[in-house]
């Protein structure tokens, strides 16, 4: 307001709940009315010369309310209104033009009224026949809510005066989304209620009003370059220093030698004033709701800032020799996932058939896709198409339209655009073994967040039909890490507790998501009682994909994909509880008995003779249909062991033997003792604590952030899973010591 030298301002959307005035800094007062914190509210801000001008001020609800001033003998009423958005209830709509009316009506003849307001709506660039009410400047075309105002505007005899002014494109619509720049995408699509039908011309438009409003991103933030925070000020400085530099080189004398020095001096103070005030506006973003995500950007910036090796760009081929060049490193990426995605291991072809479940399928409904699309997080990588879900979430009803109408035709047809055929597929290291070996890396495609959404409006129809066992707890709904980690460890306790032994191996699988087979997946879904129509629908999502590795020295060539799930994918989680749950069918055994997270099995007997057997039935039903059990990472262990009790052989090969397992990311020890779980978490903790040690040390964050971030980051990796196990005084003293250390650390105490 300083800046525009505005005196009154109507603000919408606050979101503050009450109804005061307040000063909020710098000569200026609001006056505000809200019922929820979380929408809504509205408000006019004063000018403190005109706080003593106000006579009367009316809250009506927490869309409208108005101000009565008197400057200089003139009655003048200002009213702050916010309509309700495109895909509100029509009821909603009614309420809030009806009492603005009223306000209008009680306002007496002969006062002066100025409306400051989002009314949601666009009046149109076209007059015609309305040029008493608004000029010709307006955005494209009329909305129904835009014809509300228009004929409110006839009915009070005002006008639009924003619509006489020619402006900007950006500049001629009031919508604000959360995220940075992404709310002038909206009134730069024109705020169009329609959009096209297809999605190749609607792809399009979107990218192309996204490249011209926004800009491309070079996908690094402002903070992350040395100087991010130079100013015009710092730049003139450093200007004249080289120049004055450059005279004394060419004429030494003591009057260009001084000129240079006081040169040097004005850099570092205008250096000095441009990092405080750089750094001062940082930490009160930081300290706000806004820039909370920007908290831990900044916190995994200065963890990376910290590393010896933040990129790793030379990798090792397969005999182990190192390549350096990128063409190389490229190459052997390329070559790595290739063979993995496209290669099967050895399996039996079906000879049975299944019955497919022909029946008619119901049309998509607008309510499936705002489901899935409240689901979707915002700020994630965008897949090679450039649009993100930000895009849906900020067209609001439109989107929900066009998307509706969108996924029904792929539902009819069977065939989604080809554009969603294509990924990004980003190499991250699992944190252990060779970081230059291709194999201890995990793929995670970058796909289209459109058709992810598509896929989680699939998802959403199989889970009710699609019935999965109660052995699996991986991504099911009520069911989650701890719920199996603590079914493991009441059944280990209750033997120990009983004295008999309890045989328990824990079956790793090889590449388990990237090695189904794509036949065996149809044939799962089909046996499950999916309708045909929605196995035809999956198959299509698979056909014909293609990926390119994007690594630290650039993109690979594209190349094609054949076998396995997609990593990243919304749909994948479920498909593959799926086809565990259909080739585990007649091995599996009762809750606790056996026991699936996804991938993770574990399997349960009272002999080692039962569980030895139970082991060779599993990986002949897996084996026999395309997946391959480890022998080497998977695991045998023993409760209450007796001397000759042996070890458990698979195909005549010994499984390890071990007193310890690391069960879904908690150690599990065969003597009950949870020591080394509690050492392990107060390690996890410490390592949460150093990746977030740069904003935790920063004496500049206030310790209201600071325990936020201690909260959702140190403390959730200390305390995991020990819900499910009983401490003793000794263990509860190590985890608080190592609680207070860190805390002293953080605040520097």
């Amino acid at each position: 307001m300083e800046r525009r030298k505005v005196d009154i301002l109507c603000v919408q959307e606050t979101r503050w709940k009450g109804s005061k005035a307040r000063s909020i800094g710098a000569g200026f007062k609001l006056n505000y009315y809200g019922v929820d914190s979380q929408r809504n509210g509205v408000g006019v801000v004063l000018k403190d010369e005109f706080v003593r001008n106000v006579l009367e001020v009316k809250r009506v609800l927490d869309r409208v309310m108005s101000l009565k001033l008197e400057i200089e003998g003139v009655m003048l009423n200002v009213v702050s209104g916010y309509a309700p958005q495109v895909g509100c209830e029509l009821g909603e709509k009614e309420r809030f033009w009806s009492e603005l009316d009223e306000v209008m009506e009680s306002i007496p003849m002969g006062e002066r009224v100025v409306i400051g307001a989002d009314f949601n709506g666009h009046v149109g660039g076209e007059n015609t026949g309305d040029e008493e009410v608004m000029g010709k400047f307006g955005v494209k075309e009329r909305n129904l809510e835009g014809q509300m105002v228009v004929d409110f505007a006839r009915r009070m005899d005002m006008a639009v005066v924003n619509t006489y002014f020619q402006k900007r494109e950006e500049h001629r619509v009031t919508y604000k989304s959360g995220g940075r720049r992404t709310q002038k995408l909206r009134q730069a699509l024109g705020g169009q209620v329609v959009l096209p039908d297809d999605w190749e011309t609607t792809a399009e438009v979107i990218r192309e009003t996204g490249r011209k409003v926004l800009g491309v991103s070079s996908g690094r933030r402002k903070e992350d370059k040395e100087t991010w925070w130079w100013n015009e000020e710092v730049q003139d400085s450093i200007q004249r220093k080289r120049l004055a530099k450059k005279k004394w080189d060419m004429d030494r004398t003591e009057e260009n030698r001084q000129e240079y020095k006081e040169s040097q001096c004005r850099v570092k103070r205008e250096v000095s004033k441009a990092k405080q005030k750089a750094y001062g506006e940082l930490y009160t973003r930081l300290d706000t709701r806004e820039g909370e995500k920007d908290l831990y950007r900044l916190a995994r910036q200065r963890d990376r800032d910290g590393k010896d090796v933040q990129q790793v760009r030379v990798i090792k081929d397969r005999d182990g020799r190192v390549l350096t060049s990128e063409e190389s490193v490229q190459r052997r990426w390329k070559e790595y996932f290739e063979e993995l995605m496209n290669e099967e291991n050895e399996r039996e072809k079906r000879v049975e058939g299944v019955n497919s479940v022909e029946q008619k399928v119901d049309k998509i409904r607008k309510d499936e896709v705002r489901k899935a699309l409240k689901r979707m997080k915002s700020g994630k990588a965008v897949g090679p198409d450039d649009i993100p879900v930000e895009v849906w979430k900020c067209l609001g009803e439109a989107a929900v339209e066009f998307l509706t109408s969108l996924f029904n035709r792929v539902l009819e047809s069977e065939r989604m655009p080809e554009e969603w055929r294509r990924s990004v597929l980003v190499p991250i290291f699992k944190n252990k073994g060779d970081v230059h070996s291709c194999s201890n890396y995990r793929g995670i495609k970058l796909m289209s967040h459109t058709m992810k959404l598509w896929e989680r409006v699939v998802e959403a129809r199989l889970r009710k039909v699609v019935e999965i066992c109660e052995q699996q707890y991986g991504f099911m709904p009520r069911k989650s890490t701890t719920d199996a980690i603590f079914a493991l460890r009441i059944l280990m306790e209750k033997y120990r507790d009983g004295q008999r032994e309890l045989h328990c191996v824990f079956v790793y699988l090889e590449k388990a998501y990237d090695r189904v087979p794509r036949e065996e997946l149809w044939y799962c879904m089909r046996k499950s009682g999916v309708a045909e129509k929605y196995v035809r629908v999956v198959q299509d999502m698979y056909e014909r994909s293609r990926t390119v590795v994007r690594c630290a020295v650039g993109q690979t060539e594209e190349f094609k994909v054949e076998v396995g799930l997609h990593q990243g994918s919304a749909l994948s989680p479920f498909l593959f509880a799926i086809v565990m749950d259909q080739l585990s069918e007649e091995v599996r055994q009762e809750s606790p008995w056996t026991m699936m997270f996804a991938d993770d099995i574990v399997i349960c007997s009272e002999s080692r003779e039962q569980v030895e057997e139970s082991l060779e039935s599993w990986r002949f039903a897996l084996e026999r249909r395309g997946m391959k059990v480890s022998r080497s990472k998977t695991e045998y262990k023993c409760v209450n062991e007796t001397e000759g009790s042996g070890t458990v052989r698979l195909q005549g090969e010994e499984v390890n033997k071990v007193q310890e397992f690391k069960y879904l990311g908690s150690t599990v020890q065969s003597n009950g003792e949870c020591g080394k779980e509690v050492k392990k978490r107060v390690q996890a903790g410490w390592n949460g604590w150093r990746k977030v040690s740069g904003v935790l040390c920063d004496r500049k964050i206030s310790a209201r952030i600071k325990g936020k971030v201690y909260k959702t980051v140190v403390s959730l990796a200390m305390l995991y899973g020990l819900e499910t196990v009983s401490l003793r005084k000794r263990q509860e003293s190590e985890l608080e010591a190592a609680e207070l250390k860190m805390l002293r650390f953080s605040l520097g105490v």
